[in-house]
């Protein structure tokens, strides 16, 4: 029987820069639950503007960036949007399909391969 995978390790393609200046590109980042779905509509940061469930949304499933001790929606709200599309994207990816994999068929040879997502920020 195989396990479930509830975590996912990524790399940011730009990174987070944080206040003393350092870089974090590699994280973690959880499988979400509903109530990781539910209680950011409750937050009156979303309903102001509901652009900002994202922020609220990923602060909430990604358990590591780099060596910061914590992720709160200030370092999301900070991030390139580069690095916040690869995390809406990645996000959808593991929490629809269960996996950081993508099957694609290659261009030249038409060989079916997977591709790991996660990676292609690095």
């Amino acid at each position: 029987m195989n396990a479930l995978q509830t975590e996912f390790e990524f790399t940011l393609p730009q990174g987070y820069v944080d206040s003393g200046g350092t870089l974090h590109r590699e994280g973690r980042m959880r499988l979400a639950t509903a109530m990781d779905e539910i209680a950011p509509l409750r937050d009156p940061r979303v309903r102001e503007n509901q652009a900002y469930l994202v922020i609220i949304l990923l602060s909430r499933v990604i358990t590591r960036l780099g060596s910061l001790p914590q992720i709160t929606p200030h370092e999301i709200e900070n991030l390139f949007t580069g690095d916040l599309a690869f995390l809406q994207r990645l996000y959808r990816q593991i929490n629809e399909q269960g996996t950081t994999l993508v099957p694609v068929v290659c261009p030249e040879c038409s060989t079916p391969i997977d591709v790991d997502i996660s990676r292609l920020g690095g």
